[in-house]
């Protein structure tokens, strides 16, 4: 490109395609009215957003946070940045390429040693995968626009010395002011899409006894958050499973006086019938015959029904 365009053209129009980007961003941010959220997380911490709104611009503060935890649900300041950047560029209806013009107009506010924006050596594993959603519920909450989807990517793993297997597994997502949430979607900050069941049960000794729509867990109002799903793995070989997963004791909220969607459970059922809850992040030895359990959690509702 640069040999036939030159570099001081392929350059310019970088900068076009980032100045439009801000541009975009800054035409949505005018809709938008100042809010605050504060979003509990199933161990007890909170993630405290607040949105003000300026001069075609936005702030977005999230003092208030709770402080970085041992465990390892940490977020790094970069995994925060990425979600408001997700979230802001998801307002703007125009087809733009997501690029570092559509931070432009934002300022972001992250106080240093809290669970958005820890310290070394804070652990950080769980914080891409779980509390980054968390983040994006808590924004779309703060702006007024989306009820909470299910918050969580159900990351689900086995294995033994022969095999390993990692999967997350979709729920309900958020209804909006002039929508309905969607049933057994992958939301917000993942967008993995699931094995066939034909190849798991080929490649691993397992079998897929259900996989469903769970009925019922979206939660209802004027638009009805999206349905969870049930996922049943039967295990033919002894393996170590492993569930990180969230929402299992706060339910997904709704907005504008919709109802929250259902919280998600897990749980095994063993070959001689015996049933064991597993909490929402659990290490679990299966055994031939054992059956392991997912609920996903359901979307929030939107509005009064």
């Amino acid at each position: 490109m640069v040999d036939r365009y030159r570099l001081e053209t392929v350059q310019a129009y970088m900068q076009h395609i980032q100045d439009n980007a801000e541009e975009a961003v800054r035409q949505a941010i005018t809709v938008l009215q100042d809010g605050d959220f504060t979003y509990e997380m199933d161990d007890g911490n909170q993630i405290q957003v607040s949105v003000k709104i300026k001069d075609h611009s936005a702030i977005v503060d999230f003092t208030g946070t709770s402080p970085q935890q041992l465990s390892n649900l940490n977020a790094p300041l970069a995994i925060c940045k990425a979600v408001v950047l997700y979230v802001f560029r998801t307002l703007v209806q125009d087809d733009i390429p997501l690029n570092a013009g559509c931070l432009k107009p934002l300022e972001i506010i992250v106080p240093e040693g809290c669970l958005l924006n820890p310290q070394y050596p804070a652990a950080v594993v769980a914080g891409n995968v779980e509390t980054s959603q968390a983040i994006a519920n808590a924004l779309y909450g703060a702006l007024g626009v989306l009820a909470a989807s299910q918050g969580t990517m159900n990351n689900f793993t086995f294995g033994n010395e022969q095999y390993q297997y990692y999967e997350t597994i979709c729920g309900g997502s958020g209804a909006g002011a002039t929508f309905d949430g969607t049933d057994a979607v992958q939301t917000h900050m993942t967008n993995s899409r699931l094995t066939d069941p034909e190849v798991l049960e080929w490649r691993f000794p397992v079998l897929v006894d259900m996989f469903a729509i769970r009925a019922g867990s979206g939660g209802q109002g004027k638009h009805s958050g999206g349905n969870g799903v049930i996922r049943r793995i039967r295990f033919r070989e002894a393996m170590t499973a492993a569930i990180l997963s969230g929402h299992r004791r706060i339910q997904p909220f709704g907005l504008a006086g919709g109802q929250a969607g259902k919280t998600g459970r897990n749980w095994v059922e063993r070959s001689n019938g015996t049933i064991v809850e597993v909490s929402g992040k659990a290490e679990v030895q299966m055994l031939p015959g054992d059956v392991f359990v997912i609920e996903t959690p359901g979307g929030g509702g939107f509005g009064e029904g």
